[in-house]
């Protein structure tokens, strides 16, 4: 394989898309929890936010998990290897809308810094693909962390 980049170098990026891939895919598995789950006052606008985020969380799956091939390396697709990369916890037990709203706003939070700490593998390999998809990835997150933030303030 001769795209540019080193085998060293692509093998280091695909790792850190592995854990952007694992946290993308556990905060799509606590927002359609949480979608599913969800009661109160504000049941309807959440139900519907957290709606659009799992879907939008699902299409970027296939793209993570795709650039991490299209730069020659297995990508991680089991359970146990996603827990094993994430640094989104589960939730437990029954939570208020409230509580769901401060664990998605942390998840949407953590996966930018992932996707933020691959930036310097990316610049140093001028890999301009991935920075790209981390770009986007960065700018959707930022955007749906402000919005739930939003919703806590008084």
């Amino acid at each position: 394989m001769d795209i540019g980049i080193s085998k060293k170098d692509r093998e280091k990026i695909a790792d850190g898309l592995s854990h952007l891939l694992a946290d993308s895919f556990t905060l799509y598995l606590k927002t359609h929890n949480f979608h599913w789950n969800v009661t109160g006052p504000m049941f309807n606008t959440l139900h519907v936010m957290f709606m659009d985020q799992y879907t939008e969380l699902w299409n970027a799956l296939d793209l993570i998990a795709e650039r991490i091939r299209a730069l020659g390396v297995q990508a991680p697709g089991t359970f146990r290897e996603f827990a094993q990369l994430t640094v989104i916890k589960e939730s437990a037990g029954k939570l208020n809308a409230e509580e769901m709203i401060r664990q998605l706003v942390a998840g949407q939070e953590a996966v930018v810094k992932t996707a933020r700490n691959i930036f310097p593998l990316v610049d140093k390999a001028g890999d301009e693909p991935t920075a790209d998809l981390l770009t986007q990835r960065m700018q959707i997150h930022e955007k749906n962390a402000w919005m739930l933030r939003s919703l806590l303030e008084n």
